[in-house]
């Protein structure tokens, strides 16, 4: 009898830890974030882990006509946010009496709608029990991500007690690449304005592994930070923009894992790209063909303690002669010259006070408004003289570039704008078919008249940006559908987008001379750095480099093989290399349609000397890097030439004699350089020589 009765009361004890909470409810808008708030209270005890406590259960119940526009997350009141079910479901109805807990058998992956039952959600929700309070606001996040369908929520909860969600035990002790390590000391990093933090990054050089208990040897002291993004803020794995500090809170330029000295740098969320090389394999591109693209370097974060997968620490766009080489355009200048430049500006989201209304619409599309967005200066520093100057500036090209004689070499567009530089921001963001770069994120910078000779400094398209949803089929129009390569992006403007684009590549078609600078500037491309051969040897350089980190990343947060972010046509690869894989193959769909539907010809195109990037200090490409015996080169000549090659180490010694070949030109040259057998791995330089100009690029020699 006295044993029944101790059962009794071990079994009442157990019942009244579990505690459920139950949350608010609502309609869930099309295309839009839908946050349902619940407020725990009185949690006993408040700590929640993964142990002894923490949370258990979560339930949801809600009607929806298109379950896969949906993606649930649930986030708790320090801001952790896991997935519990994204892109379900294709066309079927609703959440129906929906639970997520770990004793679920199957993912919910693997359920069908109205998914009634008892799954494991597709996210880790168990890193919610991470030792913080569970007493606070935590918020089913309900983000609808395509249009005409939508639903409500009827009813959702939460449940904590003794038998808590757990995740992967993930021991992160070295890695391959730079660890960046950032302390809030107790803060949430929100999207509303940069709090004080520390940062420290271990970086011991390439090839050398880097140790959590090694010294900040990188960089060790303050940043500001804050959330960045808009799509990309509501995942789970959030990206970062921060500035580097002084002690006092002072903003102070930080040369950072190799990059030139900044205090504005980017940290740049992997969960949307799961290959890894999306944003720098289009940044790479556009600066090897000759303009400035941002910088990046891979690295492993750990936030507060806390392991957060691989990122790019990324340069911003920003005015700076190792970034956007403008002028500095002060509140001062408002006279000619100095009033003429630099400005940066792009069409991106606007309101009447960081933007105005452009004179012209697109000729396609004569209905639509299309505001430019003031970015360098900062709309609120710039003087009304200095806006007055630019929207008088972008008016006459308008004028020019719709007029009767726009084709006028001397008066049409071409006077105000270099068409190189729209040529080659052409090419990037369509063999990328990058639905955002024609409307949002698509940046022009107009440099300062040339005082001597009254010439106009021209307005430049660029530098590229934002390309998570490029370089694969998405669920959009049927542009960015289309699973052949096919697709033009720059008619981003018939998809009825959010954001209107300018359209100005309309109008440029249409001048003959405009089409065949483009087309003999592809064929000139495709010879050389947008050759398969050279692109997918840098590719396979990050898929090797970022080989072990991957197998962390997707560990922990558990999206591998599960439709996440970018809602895709095709469905989810397996595995690291099959996403890379996938990528390479899409590459080669699209350069096949490229190649085929390219406007203009290439029938009297000259091509002069050897191609080279103002910015990138390189030929026009070398690879594979890191290399182990054998170096590639690829470089385009218009004539005869001899060119001179050595290897140089890092004490500035020539390791190899020089090699000296005379090539015939007219074309593509591709030569191997083969290393010495006994040259021991680190660091080196190859110089190249070709008549007068020079060109180094580094590299690494691995085993």
């Amino acid at each position: 009898m006295k044993k029944t009765f101790l059962l009794a009361i071990l079994f009442c004890s157990n019942s009244i830890i579990a505690q459920t909470y139950n949350g608010s409810i609502g309609v869930i808008n099309d295309v839009a974030i839908n946050d349902f708030p619940l407020v725990v209270s009185g949690l006993n005890p408040s700590t929640i882990d993964t142990i002894g406590f923490g949370l258990e259960t979560i339930c949801i119940n809600l009607t929806h006509t298109y379950d896969s526009d949906l993606e649930i997350s649930i986030i708790a009141p320090d801001g952790t946010s896991k997935i519990l079910a994204t892109g379900l479901g294709g066309g079927g109805q609703d959440y129906t009496n929906t639970c997520f807990n770990n004793s679920g058998l199957i993912n919910i992956t693997s359920g069908t709608p109205p998914f009634t039952g008892t799954f494991i959600s597709q996210g880790y929700m168990g890193m919610v029990n991470n030792g913080q309070n569970g007493n606070g606001t935590w918020n089913l996040r309900v983000r609808d991500m395509a249009a005409q369908d939508v639903g409500n929520l009827l009813a959702w909860s939460i449940t904590f007690g003794n038998a808590p969600a757990t995740f992967p035990n993930l021991l992160f002790s070295s890695s391959n690449m730079p660890i960046v390590i950032i302390n809030t000391n107790n803060q949430n990093i929100n999207q509303t304005g940069k709090i004080t933090a520390d940062m420290g990054i271990i970086y011991n050089g390439i090839n050398v592994r880097n140790y959590m208990t090694d010294p900040f040897n990188n960089y060790n002291g303050k940043i500001g930070i804050e959330i960045r993004g808009n799509f990309s803020s509501g995942l789970p794995q959030k990206p970062y923009e921060f500035e580097t500090r002084d002690i006092n809170g002072f903003s102070i330029d930080s040369s950072l894992l190799g990059m030139p000295a900044e205090n504005d740098w980017d940290l740049i969320a992997m969960y949307n790209d799961k290959s890894f090389m999306r944003n720098s394999l289009s940044y790479t591109t556009f600066d090897e063909i000759g303009h400035w693209g941002p910088r990046s370097k891979l690295c492993e974060v750990v936030l507060n303690g806390d392991y957060q997968g691989v990122y790019a620490l990324c340069e911003t766009i920003k005015r700076d002669v190792n970034r956007v080489d403008v002028a500095k355009l002060n509140q001062t200048d408002i006279t000619w010259p100095e009033v003429s430049g630099g400005y940066i500006l792009k069409t991106d989201y606007w309101n009447n006070s960081n933007s105005w209304l452009l004179g012209f619409s697109p000729i396609d599309h004569p209905g639509f408004d299309i505001h430019m967005v003031y970015f360098y200066p900062q709309p609120q520093l710039l003087v009304p003289q200095q806006k007055t100057y630019i929207q008088t500036f972008f008016n006459d090209y308008e004028t020019a570039l719709y007029g009767p004689n726009f084709t006028d070499t001397i008066n049409g567009y071409k006077k105000y704008i270099s068409t190189r530089s729209f040529i080659d921001y052409f090419l990037v963001n369509e063999l990328s078919r990058n639905v955002d770069g024609f409307k949002k994120s698509a940046y022009y910078y107009k440099e300062k008249d040339d005082s001597a000779t009254a010439a106009i400094g021209k307005l430049k398209a660029g530098p590229v940006w934002d390309f998570d949803w490029a370089w694969k089929d998405i669920w959009d129009c049927n542009i960015f559908q289309a699973t052949d390569g096919s697709g033009w992006a720059h008619h981003i403007n018939d998809c009825s987008p959010d954001i209107y684009g300018t359209g100005y590549y309309i109008r440029l078609l249409q001048d003959s001379s405009f089409a065949d600078e483009l087309n003999c500037r592809w064929q000139e491309l495709r010879g050389t750095i947008l050759d398969t051969t050279n692109l997918f040897s840098w590719m396979d350089s990050i898929a090797n480099f970022s080989n072990e980190a991957q197998v962390r990343h997707y560990s922990f947060w558990g999206h591998m093989g599960v439709a996440t972010g970018t809602p895709e046509v095709t469905p989810p690869r397996q595995s690291y290399q099959e996403e890379v894989d996938s990528l390479k193959s899409w590459i080669r769909r699209r350069i096949i349609w490229m190649d085929t539907n390219m406007p203009g010809n290439s029938i009297n195109c000259n091509l002069t000397g050897i191609t080279s990037s103002q910015h990138s200090n390189s030929i026009i490409t070398t690879y594979p890097n890191p290399f182990e015996s054998e170096i590639h080169l690829s470089f385009m000549l218009a004539q005869p030439e001899t060119v001179e090659i050595e290897l140089i180490n890092v004490l500035g010694q020539t390791v190899q004699p020089i090699q000296k070949e005379h090539h015939s030109g007219g074309g593509t040259q591709v030569f191997t350089f083969v290393t010495d057998a006994n040259l021991p791995v680190g660091i080196y330089l190859l110089r190249v020589k070709c008549g007068e100009k020079v060109w180094t690029r580094e590299l690494a020699k691995v085993e």
